[in-house]
């Protein structure tokens, strides 16, 4: 038995410790707004955060995180209002929209650990994310606009 706390529930788990994270939260929660892509951690679209730092929930076991506080998109805000997700929706950042959960996740945990990202701090922190549509310029103006509201994360 494996107990997560998942958007301030707490969740006990009857399955194998070796279940990626991914799979528990689509499977056996039914969050379904963390995104399959690559399975190995190199796409971001299954960005969660774990304690508030964003980890690929597709490549880490639940063995591992026993215990341990998950944040999932869902969690972020129930209403869409997380000023992550207004300045995504200010500025019309989705294209077709898949990666963006896991995108918003990243940024968000960017900017609750450093509300005044250079550009070279956007760039690193949203590296491991990928954009098959290619919103990236879009996505770097959204965190700046966060950063310049100085709005709380």
């Amino acid at each position: 038995m494996i107990t997560l706390t998942v958007n301030q529930k707490t969740h006990t788990f009857d399955a194998d410790e070796n279940m990626p994270l991914l799979w528990a939260l689509r499977d056996v929660l039914q969050l379904s707004g963390t995104k399959y892509g690559c399975g190995k951690g190199l796409c971001g679209a299954c960005t969660v955060h774990l304690d508030g730092v964003a980890i690929r929930s597709c490549s880490i076991p639940l063995s591992a995180l026993d215990g341990q506080a998950i944040t999932t998109i869902e969690g972020l805000s129930v209403d869409g209002s997380h000023p992550v997700q207004q300045a995504w929706q200010d500025i019309n950042v989705p294209q077709c929209g898949y990666c963006q959960p896991g995108q918003i996740m990243s940024a968000a945990a960017l900017l609750a650990h450093n509300a005044m990202p250079s550009d070279d701090d956007i760039d690193n922190a949203m590296s491991g994310n990928i954009c098959r549509c290619g919103t990236y310029p879009r996505i770097k103006q959204a965190i700046k606009n966060v950063a310049k509201s100085g709005q709380e994360q």
